[in-house]
């Protein structure tokens, strides 16, 4: 169980494809237009349920819960050793060494 007032993660479709406007690409109009948002939940619900969340900015929105306490979970990517040296190489070309 959910309980009111906590932070989610909700998905809704805006428009299905056949709702969307002719001036837009072929591959792009094929797909429905997704909104996925956060905000405080105003009921309690489970995972799965069409919901409706408060966002920040104070909106009320309307979809399904997909997620509690959602964060970020995309990253720069994995080290890459070369970079350190190209660091290097930048500073003394720009600074005169490694200020």
């Amino acid at each position: 169980m959910v309980k009111k007032g906590e932070w989610v993660r909700i998905h809704s479709t805006v428009l299905e494809s056949s709702e969307r406007t002719a001036k837009i690409p072929e591959d792009t109009k094929a797909c429905n237009l997704e909104m996925w948002t956060k905000g405080f939940l105003q009921e309690d619900a489970e995972i799965g349920d069409v919901v409706t969340v408060k966002t920040a900015a104070n909106r009320l929105e309307k979809g399904t819960l997909i997620e509690v306490n959602p964060y970020w979970t995309h990253s720069y990517g994995k080290f890459i050793p070369e970079l350190v040296h190209i660091d290097r190489q930048l500073r003394e070309i720009m600074f005169g060494g490694d200020k």
